[in-house]
């Protein structure tokens, strides 16, 4: 199979495959060939929209959020899911950050190599999790999953800034602040082996916020738009308010949130 030699071109590749290993594995690859000089970028280039975006496999099913099934962590199959929700974000994640590489033209160089390197750490979070759900003797694919990420990937495609704000600054920061929580429970349940692999998932997503920070800062300078003023804006638009504490503000610093920020979340 001939793979492009462009760099937002690939990633477009990547994001219409539907198998989920060969998908991981392609852009663990593609990062490994920007990395050795293999690809060009062309920023400029306004690629057309493929069928079939985002491309994941038949399963798992796909319903709403709201009927995912809640499971008793006291069982196997219930820690296998929780596992599984898990492995399910991440091969979200993937396709959001292919999707940030190709869709939007005309940004600096540097934006490009951000979200290189964050879909190449989400492949790797994503078979680091499924290979843990395999041990356990489940696959992706075998309880649903909710596609609640990409619909936001969907109302953000038309602007970049919007994309910026509601995805890494809003609903990737979430997971800052709910990852520690779902380590304790899944260790407490006697789950040891979770533990290092989300410290891993979750030294790299302060990362990605830090990435999603920095070119929201970066859009809104170049729109002249004051930052705060037009994240309260988007998020009021689109119903994106973040959900009851506890924040992990701790993280949240790391990744560049302003203390004025933080402070609106501490209060709500």
């Amino acid at each position: 199979m001939h793979h492009p030699a462009e760099l937002r071109q690939a990633a477009l590749h990547w994001l219409v495959e539907c198998d989920a290993v060969h998908k991981a594995i392609g852009v663990r690859r593609l990062a490994q060939a920007w990395a050795a000089g293999e690809l060009a970028l062309d920023a400029a280039a306004i690629l057309s929209e493929l069928q079939g975006i985002p491309g994941h496999p038949a399963k798992p099913e796909l319903v709403s959020p709201l009927t995912v099934k809640r499971r008793a962590m006291n069982t196997p199959e219930g820690r296998a899911a929780m596992v599984h929700a898990l492995v399910h974000i991440e091969f979200n994640a993937i396709n959001l950050a292919l999707d940030a590489l190709w869709r939007f033209p005309n940004l600096p160089r540097d934006y490009y190599t951000d979200w290189l390197r964050v879909a190449d750490e989400e492949a790797l979070h994503f078979t680091l999790l499924a290979d843990h759900l395999h041990m356990q003797g489940y696959a992706y694919g075998d309880f649903t999953g909710h596609n609640g990420l990409w619909d936001m990937a969907v109302r953000t495609q038309h602007d970049v800034l919007e994309r910026m704000a509601l995805l890494p600054r809003t609903m990737e920061a979430r997971g800052l602040d709910v990852t520690p929580g779902t380590k304790a429970k899944l260790v407490q349940a006697g789950d040891h082996a979770i533990a290092p692999i989300l410290d891993i998932v979750m030294r790299d997503e302060i990362g990605h916020v830090s990435i999603g920070n920095r070119w929201f800062n970066y859009l809104c300078e170049q729109r002249g738009l004051t930052p705060s003023s037009t994240y309260a804006e988007l998020v009021a638009e689109h119903n994106a308010i973040p959900r009851r504490g506890p924040f992990n503000l701790e993280a949240r610093r790391a990744a560049g949130f302003s203390e004025e920020e933080l402070q609106a979340l501490a209060s709500h």
